[in-house]
């Protein structure tokens, strides 16, 4: 069977997931993508064609030209309309490409849930071209909140203002980045952060569990370290549920990020696609189950089975050593494989000794990935604790 993967530059996700599964599936995958340098330097040995991948039009261009699909994918944050509208077009089983606007589109998201009754998140939207003076006077949202781009990811740009007048500045910063970018303004939400991991072939969602976040101190966001929540409490999962049900989310994988305060569930975003950043790879090893291969299952139209026969009684957590200092990195540990008492920890680095970057406060300033999985979390956290005091990251500036 011929499956289509549309990707941006290359990700563990694709080329430590996917591409495994699809092989032991027996899949024939033709990768298209932008930047096919990038992939071929990976050592994928598949079939790679340049694509302006962005572009819907071209994504079906390319596809109907070359060899007939039975499956269009992607695990890009950036790619789901996309991948969505062409598999629609050769009618394969796809995502809805309106859900898939919707969750990327933080503002229509905000639109969306407020439709449905569910707004309960004071948001408004400065369009590409506004002035940031003449758009924040007219902003009704409380401080402090929380600017970032409409479409953005990982962090990028995701920043606390606790006034108009610091408002006003981060908008500007921002539009410097990315002078064509729309902005989302949002009240900051108090309260623990988590996430919600789901399966569903669009008649059954099979719910995965999540993690809690821990995140760097404000006035940005980046994430430090996620421990696994086998389950979250029924009322908590059941409001997040039905905010994924009012945006048409329910078919292959999600990732849905959301803060609980007092009870009360609040959707930050959703990411329509698997959780990233190595997290969905030490899913798969956690729950004991072909993850990527169900998440691939469900777009050649085959259905999920009514028990996963997942694990449900393991720990896990991932920490992320992070750049505190623009330089060159001229220290760091190697990738290892470890089991310590039981416990089973893998480090990759993100980045190369000899490197050097600037200071990004966004995901781009990790360093590495510690990820561990156990049978409890005492452990676990025990064997991440010590294998990250045992290390050095140094940065030269």
């Amino acid at each position: 069977m011929q499956m289509y993967l549309l990707a941006l530059k290359p990700t563990d996700s694709v080329t430590e997931g996917f591409l495994p599964a699809a092989r032991r599936l027996g899949l024939s995958v033709t990768l298209l993508t932008d930047q096919p340098a990038a992939h071929r330097a990976t050592g994928a040995d598949i079939e790679i064609l340049d694509c302006d991948v962005r572009d819907f039009r071209a994504v079906i261009g390319r596809i109907s030209a070359h060899r007939p699909p039975d499956a269009v994918f992607t695990n890009s944050d950036h790619l789901q309309t996309q991948a969505a509208l062409a598999a629609g077009y050769f009618g394969l089983p796809a995502k809805s490409w309106q859900a898939a606007l919707r969750t990327k589109d933080k503002a229509e998201m905000r639109r969306t849930l407020a439709a449905h009754g569910m707004g309960d998140v004071r948001s408004a939207e400065i369009l590409a071209g506004q002035d940031p003076d003449t758009a924040v006077a007219a902003i009704d949202v409380p401080y402090p909140c929380v600017v970032k781009p409409r479409e953005g990811v990982a962090s990028e740009d995701v920043v606390l203002a606790e006034g108009p007048t610091e408002l006003v500045e981060r908008c500007k910063e921002i539009r410097e980045r990315r002078p064509h970018a729309a902005l989302v303004v949002e009240e900051y939400l108090p309260g623990e952060l988590f996430t919600l991991e789901t399966l569903g072939d669009g008649r059954l969602l099979h719910v995965l569990g999540g993690f809690r976040t821990k995140l760097s101190p404000p006035p940005y966001f980046i994430e430090e370290r996620l421990t696994f929540v086998p389950a979250h409490p029924e009322p908590v999962r059941a409001q997040i549920l039905r905010r994924l049900d009012a945006l048409g989310v329910g078919f292959g994988a999600c990732h849905t990020e959301f803060v609980v305060h007092e009870g009360r569930a609040r959707i930050i975003e959703v990411n329509y696609r698997a959780i990233g950043d190595q997290c969905d790879l030490l899913l798969a090893e956690l729950l004991g189950t072909e993850l990527f291969e169900h998440i691939l299952r469900t777009h050649l139209g085959e259905p999920l089975p009514a028990v996963l026969g997942a694990r449900t009684d393991g720990a896990a957590r991932l920490d992320y050593p992070c750049a505190d200092r623009a330089g060159t990195l001229t220290a760091a540990p190697a990738p290892a494989e470890l089991t310590v008492d039981g416990v089973r920890l893998t480090y990759r680095p993100l980045r190369a000794v000899g490197e050097r970057h600037e200071l990004h406060h966004t995901n781009r300033d990790l360093l590495g990935v510690v990820r561990a999985t156990g049978d409890d979390q005492e452990s676990v956290d025990r064997a991440v604790t010590a294998f990250v005091a045992a290390h050095r990251w140094e940065i030269t500036p």
